[in-house]
């Protein structure tokens, strides 16, 4: 039987296997766990898949492979908007890609000690946190900017000595962990809606500077609200 004649370029599953590079086996089980729709059947053994398949397909393996996410939450998001799925995708990597290009460059672990009179070992203990992440070619400038604030905390008094220490940073971390977390699903949800991806990319990248300084500005706000608290607690 033609392409034409199986209602206009339908595909075995064989073909289909092919064309999207997932085994035959996989497709099969995502048939059973619901993330493809009823396949075109000519009879009890045999069924025609649409081309737009191979694009759903590719997109569930990248879900479950690059995002690590579970088949019952691919299926969700799929059953509500698969077009939706796939520009959040698309926003996703260009995002990262972008990320991923500025902290490329490295600087070595002597550079970071001479620069910053670190010592090792409270680098090697960020590590351990997951404060700083370094590799073999030593460390990127996110990381260089967090040894930067940190040596100035501890010129500033800030060290071991009254009680401060690496463990410290921790409050941030995990703080900022929660908002990012909240923030990503905010830009994805609105922006992958309303703007090519690009678009929303340089959107993104434009508003860095003005967050850090809302951000700035709201814990002075907020550290002068709780010592105000504080104050008048004790008073009272």
């Amino acid at each position: 039987m033609s392409a034409n004649g199986r209602g206009g370029g339908l595909l075995k599953m064989r073909e289909l296997a092919e064309a999207s590079g997932v085994s035959t086996g996989t497709i099969k089980h995502y048939l059973r766990e619901g993330l493809l729709p009823e396949p075109v059947k000519t009879s009890r053994n045999m069924a025609y898949y649409p081309p737009e398949f191979v694009e759903r397909i590719k997109l569930i393996k990248q879900l479950q492979e690059d995002r690590f996410m579970p088949l019952k939450a691919i299926r969700s998001l799929l059953e509500e908007d698969p077009e939706r799925a796939r520009r959040l995708v698309e926003l996703e990597d260009r995002i990262l890609e972008r990320a991923l290009a500025g902290e490329r460059p490295r600087v070595s672990a002597a550079e970071v000690r001479r620069r910053y009179d670190m010592p090792q070992e409270v680098l090697d203990r960020l590590a351990e946190l997951g404060v700083l992440t370094p590799d073999s070619r030593g460390y990127s400038p996110s990381d260089v900017k967090i040894v930067e604030a940190i040596s100035r905390f501890r010129a500033g008094g800030y060290d071991e000595r009254i009680g401060f220490t690496v463990y410290d940073t921790l409050r941030y971390k995990r703080a900022l962990e929660q908002l990012v977390k909240e923030e990503v699903q905010v830009l994805m949800g609105r922006l992958a809606e309303e703007m090519p991806p690009e678009r929303a990319v340089e959107m993104i990248e434009s508003g860095i500077e003005p967050l850090r300084d809302l951000i700035a500005a709201l814990h002075t706000k907020t550290l002068v609200a709780e010592l105000r608290r504080a104050r008048e607690a004790r008073a009272g």
